[in-house]
């Protein structure tokens, strides 16, 4: 069991955590015509909507209330109220998220009162969907941000079933971490299609930030889940939660319709995607199709292979606790010992992780304990690139921002193929790094394994 230490630094050096408005704001991109509103400052918003360019490349549909000092003073009534107007005039979104930042928490602004009164004030908006969520960036981090809207998105769109309607044993809801880049959602949902299941993401953020290409412009976002689809969740037989920060969504779904659900802690590696498929024969009462036997095989194979190159290593792993969880305890099980490890907020996992101690800090905090501990291979996300360049170690990235590196939304860590292509991502890097620190020169070839034999010289042409 890891102790969980928080870091007594009287600030942040090298920031690893993102707010919780910017996660909030990337669980409504997941929903279809959305508008995301951040209620702050304008830097608030142009802070994440550069984060989340340089880290999709993609147009990112983010709005703000624009609270100057006056208004943040007065009451933000009437910015909500301008932006809100604004927003259904000029993009027609089919629903707008707002998040709440540190500016208008520490006023203390009754944003919930306010719609309601902006509500009486312009029927039009009598039924319009405003889902209003506090997220406040002094406190918790990204993956708070992300589960408290994906909350409050069940609370306020989700419609509670008819009394005595039945589930549908065909349909299942599905509640992915923020943790899932758009390509393990693709992914996942092929294989949930596969058992014959019409999964519903909430969010689902694969289809509006997985790349494409729209036939025409959009100011909202230009996929995800439909309202209408979300409406109707409570009629799914079953609901999937992946990673520890969906439980209190799940749980309120639940409750609201009645829909059992099942938490599964981590889909990176070979025990968790056997539960996986364990959980879908049981409510589908389909045998395993023979496509994900083999990719089980071949991921069996990929550890065999990866061992030799990731076992023994010393890893320093920084990142939010459900992909510190999933990343982390897949190279442990790969034989690598994780030695050094900080994360951004509290979470039930932390105390679970295969360490002596996770740090609840920064990345210097992260470089620190690194060098002290002799670490030999990093996991983080883009920040992290000058810390490996300081302590001369292979690096992974993982995560968001990932800014310096193309194809982020489309990388895949999950189902067996994806544990698989992590393993082989890995193994390679740090093959890599050995064969640059541990090229041959010509003396040591012909003093060696050549020998001033003929099979060192044809060997080493081959």
């Amino acid at each position: 069991m890891a102790e969980v230490k928080h870091s007594k630094k009287s600030c942040t050096v090298n920031p690893l955590k993102m707010s919780q408005p910017i996660g909030g704001a990337l669980a409504f991109m997941g929903l279809r015509g959305a508008m995301p509103l951040l209620h702050g400052s304008q830097g608030c918003t142009s802070f994440g909507l550069v984060l989340f360019v340089r880290h999709f490349k993609e147009a990112i549909p983010l709005q703000t209330t624009a609270m100057s000092e006056v208004a943040t003073v007065l009451g933000g009534m009437s910015n909500v109220e301008q932006a809100i107007l604004t927003i259904r005039k000029k993009t027609n979104p089919e629903v707008i998220g707002i998040c709440s930042t540190g500016v208008t928490e520490i006023k203390g602004d009754d944003v919930e009162g306010y719609l309601k009164l902006i509500r009486d004030k312009n029927p039009e908006l009598k039924d319009f969907p405003l889902v209003y969520v506090s997220t406040p960036d002094f406190e918790h981090a990204f993956q708070d941000g992300w589960a408290k809207t994906v909350t409050r998105m069940v609370e306020v769109l989700v419609k509670a079933p008819d009394e005595g309607a039945r589930k549908d044993p065909a349909r299942l809801n599905v509640l992915p971490g923020c943790h899932m880049t758009p390509g393990d959602l693709d992914e996942l949902r092929t294989i949930l299609e596969d058992f014959g299941l019409a999964p519903t993401f909430l969010p689902d953020i694969a289809g509006s930030l997985d790349g494409h290409i729209p036939e025409d412009f959009t100011p909202t976002t230009i996929g995800g889940v439909g309202i209408d689809e979300v409406a109707r969740m409570g009629d799914a037989a079953w609901t999937l939660a992946i990673g520890e920060q969906m439980r209190p969504a799940a749980e309120a779904l639940a409750e609201k319709t009645g829909t059992p659900y099942r938490l599964l802690p981590r889909l990176c590696g070979l025990a968790p995607n056997d539960d996986l498929m364990r959980f879908l024969t049981r409510i589908t009462g389909r045998e395993v199709p023979a496509k994900y036997r083999r990719q089980r095989g071949q991921l069996v194979d990929a550890m065999l292979d990866g061992h030799f190159h990731i076992g023994g290593r010393r890893l320093a792993i920084g990142a939010e606790p459900d992909l510190l969880n999933d990343l982390g305890s897949m190279l442990h099980e790969m034989g690598a010992k994780m030695v050094a490890a900080v994360t951004t907020t509290q979470s039930p996992v932390l105390e679970g992780l295969p360490t002596e101690d996770v740090l609840i800090g920064d990345l210097e905090d992260l470089e620190r304990l690194a060098k002290e501990r002799a670490c030999d291979f990093l996991v983080t996300h883009s920040h992290g690139r000058q810390m490996a360049t300081r302590l001369a170690i292979p690096f992974h990235r993982a995560g968001i921002p990932m800014f310096d590196r193309i194809g982020s939304g489309h990388q895949l860590s999950i189902g067996y193929r994806g544990t698989r292509d992590l393993i082989f991502r890995i193994a390679n890097l740090l093959i890599a790094d050995h064969e640059d620190n541990h090229e041959p020169t010509p003396d040591t070839w012909r003093d060696g394994i050549g020998g001033g034999h003929g099979h060192g010289s044809s060997a080493r042409a081959h």
